[in-house]
């Protein structure tokens, strides 16, 4: 099977997912959105199962890929580091497929659908170690507290000032209270 076209409809799928939300993404809609007559979506992901577990391998394979890439926070390990890669509006892609738009659908669809469920949470596991990790090294008292206070703040952020937020207009202010944050809280900045 085509690697390169298999690529392409799971992004497809989270560009259907950021755009139109979880509830729109169908074996139907995909193969539309794709360009394919459902058949030859089929041909790829046989089942929803299939898609659904190769759309999560890939989304976890694109985060682990952007966290270890060179200058990643992997490499140059610090809080403000992981902070700032938390942030990003665009993890793992030169595009904004990976946008806060694609977090929040995929929160939605944790609910209903186990291994989105399981993705987000080996994902956050992985960043939770590391924090607490960090923290412990700088000798904060409870650093299983504190990491995950920050990652709760980190990820409320685009819950709140996201694009197409009420308050997206105070992203960037809210941003820097972040980093002014963790700057004076976090020795290793």
């Amino acid at each position: 099977m085509n690697t390169d076209r298999k690529t392409e409809i799971l992004r497809a799928a989270i560009e259907l997912i950021a755009d139109e939300g979880y509830g729109s993404l169908s074996m139907r809609a995909l193969a539309r959105a794709s360009g394919l007559k459902l058949g030859a979506l089929q041909y790829h992901f046989r089942t929803w199962d299939a898609l659904l577990t190769a759309l999560v391998n890939y989304i976890e394979a694109e985060i682990t890929s952007a966290f270890s890439a060179p200058g990643g926070p992997s490499e140059i390990p610090s809080i403000m580091s992981m902070v700032e890669f938390m942030l990003d509006e665009q993890v793992g892609t030169s595009d904004k497929l990976f946008n806060d738009r694609l977090w929040t659908q995929l929160w939605a669809m944790e609910q209903v659908e186990p291994l989105v469920s399981d993705l987000l949470e080996e994902v956050y596991a992985t960043f939770l170690e590391k924090l607490e990790t960090l923290m412990a090294a700088q000798g904060i008292v409870n650093a299983r507290a504190e990491s995950l206070m920050l990652l709760t703040l980190v990820e409320g952020e685009s819950l709140f000032v996201g694009r197409g937020r009420r308050w997206e207009k105070d992203r960037s202010a809210v941003k820097q209270a972040i980093f002014n944050l963790v700057k004076e809280r976090y020795v290793d900045v």
